[in-house]
């Protein structure tokens, strides 16, 4: 299991967050949640390979897209 989580999790991280870009710069209500659900996958991927030094990023970030969901829902049409 970790072998898969090592070589393919990066990979999908990857592409979420760079999809997850692009919607907030559509302005899409739904590119925070989206970024929300890729930092669990982020957080499995911390525990998964011991890579402590990004879980401070990773808590930060749950912070920023939750209330950047919270802000954007209130604020867009």
């Amino acid at each position: 299991m970790n072998e898969a989580i090592r070589d393919f999790l990066p990979w999908i991280l990857s592409a979420i967050t760079i999809y997850t870009m692009w919607l907030a710069g559509e302005r899409s209500k739904n590119a925070w949640l989206i970024g929300l659900a890729n930092q669990a996958l982020w957080l499995l991927w911390i525990v998964a390979m011991r890579a402590w030094g990004l879980l401070p990023m990773n808590i930060a970030l749950w912070i920023v897209y939750g209330r950047n969901h919270l802000k954007w829902n209130r604020d867009i049409p």
